[in-house]
């Protein structure tokens, strides 16, 4: 959709530019516009060329990150951009949200299967849109008294509601959806990411799919500037990954022995403790380094400037009104920056949707499994909160689950290998990952997720994290809060940012332990 008009010659102006005592090179040069000779215009880009592969060969990348290209995409599965294009930090992504937007029949990606399989393959797909239908339909009620119980003065205007009230609905029955469900967005990413993408096209979950999409973005590219055929390397084959190799050995197990079986889950499991994410590491001395760093920032000695009062001025609103601006400010503001030195480590569970929003936060970066892990025979998934009480509605839930591994079973029985099997695995399946993060990037995961708006598993997750790090640390726990919280505490006006998006529910003036969501 866009890209910088001379993107190769800008690489090369750049590098250049570092050396010379003229001062900025300009990609004119370089691609030598003014010289009217042919032979010697060609000898330039020859040099242009030369230099460009010494400098990406010698690992000098930051002057191919300049440049930047704008990608739509079309028709790629959820699975594809969970895996391949969100599972790193380096891109923007605008993509139609499940949340907001019904999903329509047919829109899932269909891999190259043939005969009984393809039938067995489209009809569970078939089938699990077919309840996500369903179970729109049974959750308004029960979305519809969540959501009265929360906006007690709006139920005399039902007609008014009607949508955001089915949106709720439509919200929980993605659920059931599979992760071959079809997303389009917007996704921009520097060369040098462009580049990683060709390299690992072919790696775990998806490297067909992954293969045909990345060819689709080099060819892309190479139509805009076919200069960056100089520097393209191709990918490297699955079977040389390093996670190739592992899964070899350990996926060619028989069940029940095989990775992520029942006793995996259950000893997982069990280490939360009944929560979402639970802190399992922290730096010990995680207050006292927050408070000598901000001491260090102004030079000052504990005796003029105590704990307390350094704590205070990286993460309290009050005390620092960076916090409370609609920006994230935290990487600019000299104070503010000491909230990268404390860290923690929280292990997690989470469905594969839910999952698709928590790694857009991509400051809290996780290590994430591959699928592969999660075709056992036995079904393993979330039940969101709105399905919590039995009813015609879990009935749907539950069998649907029980069909839908049923087929991923029928699929391993005709051969089919297990990326393609994997598609069918549900919205709902249980993702369980370790994730780090400092303080910068929890604080500002924390201030978009505590928001009564989010989406409701990774708003658990949330408050689990926040209620932990208080309890050890509450000098710095106590600042852990959403963003109507923080606004009220730095005085911004209004204290809610979200305008017709309010949640209903004053959350500023509630301690965290009173927090109660309905959905």
């Amino acid at each position: 959709m866009n890209a910088f008009a001379r993107p190769f010659d800008g690489v090369v102006a750049a590098a250049r530019t570092c050396y010379s005592p003229k001062g900025i090179v300009t990609p004119e040069e370089v691609g030598g516009d003014a010289i009217a000779d042919p032979v010697e215009r060609e000898r330039r880009r020859s040099r242009r060329d030369a230099l460009a592969r010494d400098v990406y060969l010698a690992g000098h990348h930051t002057t191919f990150q300049h440049a930047h290209f704008e990608f739509t995409l079309e028709n790629v599965s959820r699975q594809l951009v969970w895996s391949f294009l969100h599972a790193h930090p380096f891109y923007n992504s605008e993509q139609t949200s499940q949340r907001y937007v019904e999903v329509k029949p047919g829109t899932f990606a269909v891999p190259p299967l043939t005969g009984e399989a393809l039938e067995v393959y489209r009809a569970a797909c078939d089938r699990q849109t077919e309840a996500y239908r369903r179970l729109g339909d049974l959750l308004v009620p029960i979305a519809s008294r969540a959501f009265y119980g929360t906006f007690r003065g709006r139920e005399s205007q039902p007609a008014r509601w009607e949508k955001a009230i089915r949106k709720r609905a439509l919200e929980v029955a993605r659920y059931v959806l599979p992760v071959a469900t079809f997303t389009t967005l917007y996704h921009t990413v520097s060369a040098v990411t462009l580049f990683r993408y060709r390299r690992l096209a072919e790696t775990f979950d998806a490297p067909t799919e992954q293969r045909m999409v990345v060819d689709a973005m080099t060819e892309e590219l190479l139509r805009h500037d076919p200069s960056y055929a100089a520097v393209l390397e191709e990918p490297i084959p699955l079977e040389e990954t390093p996670e190739f190799t592992l899964a070899s050995r350990l996926f060619a197990r028989p069940l029940p022995d095989r990775p992520g079986d029942a006793s995996f889950r259950e000893r997982f499991d069990a280490g939360l403790g009944g929560r979402i994410s639970r802190l399992v590491d922290r730096k010990a001395r995680n207050e006292e380094l927050l408070a000598e760093a901000v001491r260090e920032v102004v030079g000052a000695a504990p005796e003029s400037l105590s704990d307390d009062e350094a704590i205070a001025l990286a993460i309290d609103p009050a005390a620092n009104g960076l916090l409370g601006e609609a920006l994230n400010l935290t990487d600019h503001g000299k104070l503010a920056r000491a909230l990268h030195h404390p860290a923690y480590t929280f292990r997690k569970r989470l469905s594969h949707t839910a999952d698709s929003q928590d790694q857009r936060h991509r400051t809290t970066p996780a290590s994430r499994p591959t699928l592969h892990a999660y075709l056992t025979d036995d079904p393993d998934y979330v039940i969101p909160m709105l399905l919590a009480e039995p009813g015609e509605a879990k009935t749907l839930y539950d069998e649907t689950m029980e069909r839908t591994w049923e087929a991923i079973r029928r699929l391993r029985s005709l051969g089919v290998p297990d990326e393609f099997r994997a598609y069918l695995l549900p919205n709902a399946v249980a993702l369980r990952f370790t994730e780090s993060a400092d303080l910068a990037g929890l604080r500002h995961k924390l201030a978009m997720r505590l928001c009564f708006n989010a989406q409701e598993e990774i708003w658990r997750a949330s408050l689990d994290e926040a209620e932990q790090v208080r309890e050890v640390e509450p000098r710095i726990g106590r600042w852990l809060l959403p963003p109507c919280g923080l606004r009220a505490r730095a005085g911004a006006k209004p204290v809610c940012p979200e305008g017709e998006r309010f949640c209903g529910v004053l959350v500023w003036k509630k301690d965290l332990s009173d927090y109660r969501r309905l959905f």
